[in-house]
C-alpha cells in the first residue's frame, strides 16, 4: 500500500488518490487501501467500517 512517498504520482498532495475505479459498481480503491463507496461509505483496511454521511433531501439547497 502506499505511504504516500514516491509511491504516489501526486507528490504535492497529502489525499490518497483512486488507483481502481469501479463507478459501474459503485467503489473505488484508493492507494491507501481504503474502498470508498458511492453512497460515502467506507471499508478500511484494518477492516473498520465509515458509516454512509448522507444529506437528507430537505436539507439540499436548490436554487430559484
Amino acid at each position: 500500500m502506499c505511504s504516500h512517498q514516491s509511491s504516489c504520482p501526486a507528490l504535492d498532495s497529502v489525499a490518497p488518490h483512486i488507483v481502481s475505479a469501479h463507478p459501474e459498481q459503485g467503489w473505488h480503491l484508493l492507494c491507501d487501501g481504503v474502498i470508498v463507496f458511492d453512497d460515502s461509505g467506507e471499508l478500511r483496511p484494518d477492516g473498520s467500517v465509515v458509516a454512509p454521511h448522507r444529506v437528507f433531501a430537505e436539507r439540499l439547497v436548490t436554487a430559484a
